[in-house]
C-alpha cells in the first residue's frame, strides 16, 4: 500500500490578506511559541488566543478566522468537542475555518475523534516549525492534512470492519456522483494531485478542481482527508489496489 499524501491545490486563495490564525492551547508558553514562529511568516496573522474550549469556540464566531490551531485537552471544553461546535456551526455561505488539531498524544482514539468532529488536519507537537507553518497555508487553501506517519494508521483502522464509525456519510451518496467524478474520488484516494488527475483523465487542472468540488459536496465530505477515508470504508477502492 503506498502512503498517501494530501494535495495542497484544490482551492487557491485569490486575494494577498494575511492568512488569519486563532490559537487555542491552555498553556500560555506553547501560545506564544507557535504566535513566534507563525508571525515570522509575513503572509501569518496570528488574531486571537483561547486558554479553553469555550473560548475557541466563541473566538471563532467573532473574529472569523481562517484557521484554528486546537490543542486537544483544555479546561471547560475540550478540542474536539470544540471543534465539533466550530465546525457544525460552519454553512455553504459561510463555511466557517479550517480546524488542526495539534497534540502531543499519538492516540488512535483522539485521531479518529478529531475527523469526526470535522478537524480537517491532525499533527502532532513534536513536529518542525516548518511543517507547521506548511499545515497552516495548506489549510487555508481548503485543503485537508495528516501528519504522513498517520495516514497509513487511519487507512488501516478505516477499513477494519470493526474500524470507526463512518466519517463522511453513507454508501448511497456514491449514486450522486458523476462516472467522472467516480474517476476523481479513485484518484484522489490514490493520493494523486489535480495536476496527475489532470494528466491521467485528460482534463485541465481548473476542470479537476471543479470535479473535486462536486465529489465533495455530494458525499457531504470537507476535503480530501475525508473522501480518502471514505473512499476506503466504502471499498471504492482496495488497499494496495
Amino acid at each position: 500500500m503506498t502512503e498517501w499524501h494530501p494535495g495542497t491545490d484544490d482551492v487557491e486563495r485569490t486575494d494577498s490578506r494575511p492568512v488569519r490564525i486563532l490559537l487555542a492551547d491552555d498553556h500560555t508558553l506553547v501560545r506564544t511559541g507557535f504566535r513566534v514562529i507563525l508571525e515570522v511568516e509575513g503572509d501569518i496573522e496570528v488574531v486571537g488566543e483561547a486558554a479553553d474550549g469555550e473560548q475557541a469556540v466563541a473566538l471563532a464566531a467573532a473574529l472569523a478566522p481562517d484557521v484554528v490551531l486546537m490543542d486537544v485537552e483544555m479546561p471547560k471544553l475540550d478540542g474536539l468537542a470544540a471543534t465539533a461546535l466550530i465546525t457544525d456551526a460552519a454553512t455553504p455561505d459561510a463555511p466557517g475555518p479550517a480546524v488542526l488539531i495539534l497534540t502531543t498524544f499519538d492516540r488512535d482514539d483522539y485521531l479518529f475523534a478529531a475527523l469526526r468532529a470535522g478537524a480537517s488536519g491532525f499533527l502532532l507537537k513534536n513536529g518542525t516549525p516548518e511543517a507547521l507553518v506548511d499545515a497552516v497555508r495548506v489549510l487555508a487553501r481548503g485543503d485537508g492534512l495528516l501528519a504522513p506517519e498517520l495516514t497509513r494508521r487511519v487507512i488501516s483502522a478505516f477499513t477494519r470492519p470493526t474500524g470507526p464509525a463512518t466519517v463522511g456519510g453513507n454508501a448511497p451518496a456514491l449514486a450522486q456522483l458523476t462516472p467522472r467524478e467516480h474517476e476523481v474520488l479513485i484518484l484522489v484516494a490514490r493520493g494523486a494531485s489535480n495536476a496527475e488527475i489532470a494528466g491521467t483523465l485528460g482534463l485541465g487542472e481548473a476542470t479537476v478542481k471543479t470535479h473535486v468540488s462536486r465529489m465533495l459536496a455530494k458525499l457531504g465530505l470537507r476535503d480530501r482527508v475525508q473522501a480518502v477515508i471514505f473512499a476506503y470504508e466504502h471499498e471504492v477502492i482496495q488497499p494496495g489496489g
